[in-house]
């Protein structure tokens, strides 16, 4: 599995006011509990950078949960796949590292994406477009979905190998 940014957010840092967005970090929190020792789990520098922006005690926080977590290398294909998804209209061109995370992820061969990234990752009305573009360019598409999504799969229903 790969984790985006967005789900590391999640599980760092205070609760939001927002009901909505706490609960999520309930979820992701609760998930992150298990995942780590159920599931091998990736991220990329990608995510370690934009982990790095902002206050930098939440940033620290942000990054101390990913000491153990082996990266992903940013290779000249999963840009070149980024490239085609923005090119394809599967992400739009003002968000190149949301391509970028699709691109890793994709490459490496990684049969889930996490995120709570509605806007551009796991986004319905993409998630077409975007298996395409990656078959289109000879890599099968990770499975994008949230933590909550994770968590009510069976461990039969993973492939944890």
């Amino acid at each position: 599995m790969y984790i985006e940014t967005t789900v590391v957010g999640s599980i760092a840092g205070r609760m939001h006011p927002n009901p909505l967005v706490a609960a999520r970090q309930t979820t992701s929190r609760v998930w992150w509990s298990d995942a780590r020792t159920k599931y091998r789990l990736f991220v990329s520098q990608l995510v370690i950078d934009e982990c790095l922006a902002g206050d930098p005690d939440a940033a620290t926080e942000r990054v101390d949960e990913l000491i153990a977590i082996p990266r992903l290398q940013i290779t000249d294909a999963a840009s070149n796949l980024a490239d085609a998804l923005m090119n394809g209209k599967a992400i739009p061109e003002s968000e190149p590292r949301d391509a970028l995370h699709i691109g890793i992820a994709a490459v490496h061969g990684i049969q889930y994406l996490v995120t709570w990234n509605f806007k551009h990752i796991a986004n319905a009305t993409l998630r077409d477009r975007i298996n395409s573009v990656c078959r289109d360019s000879g890599h099968e598409p990770p499975v994008i979905c949230t933590p909550e999504e994770i968590a009510g799969m069976s461990d039969d229903a993973l492939d944890t190998d």
